[in-house]
Formats: C-alpha cells, sequence, structure tokens
C-alpha cells in the first residue's frame, strides 16, 4: 500500500499491521537557495522523524528509511563504513540529521533500516544519467575520462529493500550494482541503443579532466566516488550493462 505524503492526510491512515514502513518521500534535484533551504528539513527531516515515531507508536516492527550517499559530503574518493558522515548540502545534512534521530527510536519491538543509496537511475530517472544521455544524443563527441561510480539500478534497489523487509533487516546499509560503473562506458551502452555512433575524444577528456578540480558538476558527472565492494550483492538481478540500456528512452 502507499500512502501520500504531500498533504496531512497522511495522519488518518492507520499502519497498525502492517509489518514494514519504507519512507521514500523527500525533496531532491532542486536547486538549493536560502529561500527553499527550510524545506530540506521540513520533508527530509521532520516529516520522516514524524513518520518513523507513528510508526512505532502503532505497533510496525520495521522502518526502512531511504536517505543518501549525499550524508559523506564526498565528491571523489571510496567510502568504507569506517567512513565519518561530512554533508555539505541541505539534502545531505537533512537526511543526516533524520538518521540520527530515527535511530534511536530503535528497540526489540522496532527495527530501523537505514539505506544510503548512491545514484539511483531508470527509466524516467532524473539527475545526472539524464545529463549523460543527453551529452550522447546532441553531440558525436565524447570525452575520454577514466573513473568509476557506484551507482544502483532501481529495480536492483528494489531487489535490497525487499530482501531488507523479508529478513527484517536492521542497521545501515550501502546498495550498489555488482560493479563500479563508468562515463564512459555508459556512454558507450547508450549510443548503442540510440543506434547513434559516438567518439570518445582525448583532447575534450583532459579539458574535462582539469574542470572537474574545480566545478562541482563536472566532478558528479566525471569524477570518482565509490563504496567499496566489501557488502555481498546478491540482491543484483540486473547486470551494468543491461541496465544503462534498459534506462534509455528512445
Amino acid at each position: 500500500d502507499t500512502v501520500d505524503m504531500i498533504d496531512g492526510s497522511w495522519r488518518n491512515k492507520s499502519f497498525s499491521g502492517y509489518d514494514s514502513v519504507f519512507h521514500v518521500a523527500g525533496i531532491a534535484h532542486l536547486k538549493e537557495t536560502k529561500k527553499n533551504a527550510h524545506l530540506y528539513y521540513e520533508v527530509n527531516r521532520d516529516l520522516a522523524i514524524e513518520i518513523a515515531n507513528k510508526a512505532r507508536g502503532e505497533g510496525v516492527k520495521q522502518f526502512v528509511f531511504l536517505s543518501s550517499m549525499s550524508v559523506y559530503g564526498m565528491d571523489t574518493g571510496v567510502i568504507t563504513k569506517d567512513t565519518e558522515p561530512k554533508p555539505k548540502t541541505n539534502y545531505g545534512k537533512s537526511k543526516l540529521q533524520a538518521e540520527n534521530s530515527i535511530v534511536h527510536l530503535s528497540d526489540e519491538n522496532f527495527k530501523v533500516c537505514i539505506i544510503r543509496s548512491p545514484m539511483v537511475y531508470g527509466k524516467g530517472c532524473k539527475g545526472n544519467f539524464q545529463t549523460v544521455v543527453r551529452i550522447v544524443k546532441k553531440s558525436p563527441i565524447f570525452p575520454y575520462v577514466k573513473n568509476q561510480r557506484s551507482m544502483i539500478y532501481i529495480v536492483n534497489l528494489c531487489s535490497f529493500v525487499r530482501m531488507c523487509v523479508d529478513n527484517s533487516l536492521e542497521g545501515l546499509f550501502h546498495p550498489q550494482n555488482k560493479e563500479y560503473v563508468s562515463t564512459i562506458d555508459m556512454a558507450r551502452w547508450i549510443s548503442e541503443v540510440l543506434n547513434k555512433k559516438i567518439y570518445f575524444e582525448y583532447i575534450p577528456g583532459g579539458g574535462v579532466r582539469i574542470l572537474r578540480h574545480f566545478y562541482t558538476k563536472a566532478k558528479k558527472g566525471f569524477g570518482s566516488l565509490v563504496y567499496d565492494l566489501n557488502e555481498p550483492r546478491d540482491y543484483c538481478v540486473i547486470s551494468v550493462e543491461d541496465s544503462v540500456k534498459e534506462s534509455v528512452t528512445v
């Protein structure tokens, strides 16, 4: 069952009888400004805490919270279980503050499962994946830049969430695809779906390698940021290449 969080009608919905609540409502993919900063804390933090308290009070056994890799505040590098969160954005700060409050509700009757997902992609998704698609569609040249990103296909994420619910898991998790993804591989697979010839050039790639030291967008698109691969990923049911191809709208 789904409950709309946009208005306050959810307060009239009883959570009694449900084993798990999976909370995904949030503010994202919105340019941050001083004017909209309060929205991140009202929605990503306060609403999540209120929902978790309601679930606990009405006998729900597990609360699954969709957080984000953004809580680490990193543009490049390798994130492990020992990496300390240091969010830079209101999005990341609000998610971490929600986590810190919700985890304290955990007890033997109420399990809290926090999912710090990397970039989620799939057909109709927003974010950096669509930026790569637009570049491939518009330009026959793509900058050759080697990088690695942790990402997760929406189908693999759903498989992971199902595993968490079926096994009543609790704790902090970093789900991701079985393999890291490089931007040039994404571009190649996208071009195959579009049946478009694309050329990977070193000179534009050199420019991008310089720009990613100074611009956040360049870092996000062409920098390397990964979770370590120590955790098993049996929940991944679709390969990286197939998932990218399935995500492209021709």
